[in-house]
């Protein structure tokens, strides 16, 4: 099934790596910090839809789909995710890599 997407959507692609010996620490901060993230992510206009993971391997990832890039920055500038989720991820152990927009090329 194909979805009919803006042209102008992008998924935002936020990284971090952990220690996997911590990964029960920081699967529960993850699902925790959805208690916050959730409703400050849902306020905002153009978000198309949004998924965390989190891997025994050590790896977080929160990917998002967005209708254009401008409202996919937001996040950038959302409290609850550059500061407090930041906090909590850090504090568990969790390092990020640089944030990455990309233009969608297709779907299935």
């Amino acid at each position: 099934m194909t979805e009919s997407l803006p042209p102008t959507a992008v998924i935002r692609v936020s990284r971090g790596n952990f220690d996997p010996a911590r990964f029960e620490e920081v699967d529960r901060m993850a699902k925790e910090i959805g208690t916050y993230l959730i409703p400050a992510i849902q306020k905002l206009p153009g978000l198309l839809s949004y998924y965390a993971g989190t891997s025994p391997d050590g790896s977080m990832v929160h990917v998002s789909l967005w209708d254009n890039e401008e409202h996919a920055n937001q996040m950038g500038s959302l409290k609850e995710m550059i500061v407090d989720a930041r906090r909590d991820s850090e504090a568990v152990g969790v390092t990020f890599i640089p944030i990455v927009n990309y233009p969608i090329s297709w779907t299935i």
